[in-house]
């Protein structure tokens, strides 16, 4: 099967995003609305591949150097499919992505793909011919996701808490705004506690949501007015992703972000998520994971999907 592959430019804005609502494997951070909100910070090179006329995958991606990624402004990435696309195809169209990228003096191709558990009519089929082509597992991380459609395991002792959580009058507040949380909460425990800064800044995180309203949500604890925790959601099709999660140190206090969770967990079940996904665990120490935290995220119900990261060189 013949594939012509392209780079995308600004004329090809409509047909991307036509193409991301129907694809078997892809979520609102591939809009390119949600792309370009810090196109500054990478030198785009993302490709679409078309059989004949007809568009039948896409790639989000940067340039670096002489180097390909699956995009590094991008939590997860990989080559993103027409629905009716069959296994054999897909082989086809990242031979036709690899020979154009080595046309275009390509030597290394970074892979990131989505989590497996966002699809679960499988999503796994370019691994495999990335590893018959010689590709290399670089690094893993570990993701923490609690299965929604199963029965919740989470902790006796977090249940503990969170009854006795439940008579401290805390309200959780679902709001549009976002600098309680950036400016009272957020920024100043990551500063205190890692010497970071959010990935997003206010000003990003309220742009993205004011794009996509359905999908970007903020939930704060209060109590008597103050704001104590918060939990920023992605939410796609089939996973609510806690993109950020942070308390104060009285909202560490009365376990305010446990109580959090937990409501947000029984929520989104309701609506008939398939996973809560709680983000990476991983750390640059000795273990290469914060125990901590793994311990946390598995208390509320959490278990472990690896995020694999791949590089292959371009021969």
């Amino acid at each position: 099967m013949k594939y012509t592959v392209k780079k995308y430019d600004q004329n090809d804005y409509k047909l991307w995003n036509d193409f991301i609502v129907q694809a078997k494997n892809a979520t609102f951070l591939f809009h390119r609305d949600f792309m370009e909100y810090h196109q500054d910070r990478f030198e785009d090179f993302s490709l679409l591949i078309f059989e004949e006329e007809k568009l039948k995958a896409i790639l989000p991606a940067n340039k670096k150097e002489n180097s390909i990624y699956s995009h590094q402004g991008l939590t997860y990435g990989g080559l993103v499919f027409s629905s009716k696309l069959n296994a054999e195809k897909t082989e086809s169209i990242l031979n036709s992505v690899l020979l154009f990228l080595k046309e275009n003096a390509i030597k290394t191709f970074y892979y990131k793909p989505i989590p497996i558990f966002y699809f679960p009519e499988g999503n796994q089929e370019l691994d495999f011919f990335l590893f018959k082509r010689g590709a290399v597992l670089e690094r893993k991380e570990m993701n923490l996701a609690a299965n929604l459609n199963s029965p919740l395991k989470i902790s006796k002792s977090k249940l503990k808490h969170f009854r006795r959580i439940e008579n401290l009058d805390l309200d959780i507040i679902e709001e549009e705004d976002f600098e309680p949380f950036w400016n009272e909460v957020l920024e100043p425990r990551l500063l205190e506690k890692f010497n970071e800064k959010p990935v997003h800044s206010k000003e990003e995180i309220a742009l993205l949501k004011e794009r996509f309203p359905k999908n970007i949500k903020q939930f704060s604890v209060y109590q008597n007015d103050e704001i104590i925790a918060g939990i920023t959601i992605f939410e796609t099709q089939n996973v609510v992703k806690s993109q950020y999660g942070a308390t104060s140190k009285k909202g560490e206090e009365t376990r305010a972000l446990d109580f959090l969770f937990i409501n947000l967990i029984h929520r989104y079940k309701r609506k008939g998520k398939h996973f809560f996904d709680m983000g990476i665990v991983n750390e640059e120490n000795e273990s290469g994971y914060h125990s901590g935290l793994l311990k946390q995220k598995e208390e509320l119900g959490c278990k472990v999907y690896n995020q694999d990261f791949y590089k292959l060189d371009i021969k």
